[in-house]
This record gives structure tokens, C-alpha cells and sequence, in this order.
């Protein structure tokens, strides 16, 4: 498991614009489902598809081989 863990690490270490884009992607979703009331039609959608993306792009690095 810390092998993994590892592999993400250094594969956002070097790709700092993707990194950038995944945990703004996060942060979106976290910041739908936080003020839900604000947001408009199916927030809780919104909201977990947005961190769905975002565990994706978590798990991308380590799929890709190299």
C-alpha cells in the first residue's frame, strides 16, 4: 500500500498542474455539499460527482505505467 501511496505522490510531485486540478476539483465538491442550501438544483449530485472526479484523478497514476 505505501508503494502506491508513493507512486501518487511523486506522480503529482512532478505534475504540479494536474495536482493543482484535482484537489481543486475536491475543493469544489467539498464546497457544493458545504452550502448545499446556495448552490441550486441537485447539489448533492454536484457535490459527489465533482470528489468522484477527483478520487479518479487520485487513482489515474496508478493505472498509467512507467
Amino acid at each position: 500500500m505505501l508503494k502506491k501511496y508513493n507512486k501518487i505522490r511523486k506522480y503529482f510531485k512532478e505534475h504540479v498542474d494536474y495536482n493543482g486540478l484535482v484537489h481543486l476539483l475536491a475543493g469544489i465538491g467539498v464546497g457544493i455539499l458545504v452550502t448545499y442550501p446556495v448552490v441550486g438544483n441537485h447539489p448533492v449530485r454536484w457535490g459527489v460527482l465533482f470528489l468522484l472526479i477527483a478520487v479518479l484523478g487520485h487513482l489515474y497514476p496508478l493505472t498509467i505505467k512507467k
